[in-house]
């Protein structure tokens, strides 16, 4: 009997603190749901501000030109964006390399839109390499414009599906 108490008690005090929780937020993280991490500074000293609230989605992709799958990966989702032509998508597509003339030469020589290139010259030393655990490999996330990240690691193909959905 004494347990049984017990348990309702605990129950019941789980149930109230849980409705008080209607009003969460996301957290930040790197994860479909999670706040995208703010970037506060990058070439041209843009900070990159997810939550526009202006309907648009952000695609951000790292990428640099020592990777070879990751530039790879880079021209094809631009070509695919390009191709796509959606008005409802921004790309920030930032390269960690560290040196600006292999970042201008790669950028020219793969004939990509310099005004959606972004260096962070920093490299692996920098805080968005270490906030978005790039260790692990270079990715790409589609952030909403609230700032919450509703896709990750998108293929060029899967960016396709993606987009015909919103």
């Amino acid at each position: 009997m004494r347990v049984r108490t017990y348990v309702l008690i605990a129950s019941v005090a789980m149930v109230i603190m849980s409705s008080g929780s209607k009003e969460a937020k996301p957290t930040v993280g790197l994860n479909p749901g999670d706040l995208a991490p703010r970037i506060k500074s990058l070439e041209n000293d843009e900070d990159l501000r997810f939550q526009n609230h202006s309907g648009h989605y952000t695609l951000l992709n790292f990428w640099a030109a020592y990777d070879a799958e990751s530039r790879a990966r880079n021209v094809r989702l631009m070509n695919e964006i390009n191709k796509s032509g959606s008005e409802k998508l921004r790309v920030r597509s930032i390269s960690l390399d560290e040196n600006q003339a292999v970042f201008t030469e790669t950028v020219k020589t793969d004939k990509l839109d310099h005004s959606t290139q972004f260096l962070e010259e920093q490299g692996r030393e920098s805080v968005v390499y270490k906030e978005y655990r790039l260790h692990k490999g270079f990715t790409n996330y589609l952030i909403n414009d609230k700032g919450v990240i509703v896709a990750y690691d998108l293929t060029p193909e899967k960016l396709a599906e993606t987009l015909d959905r919103i």
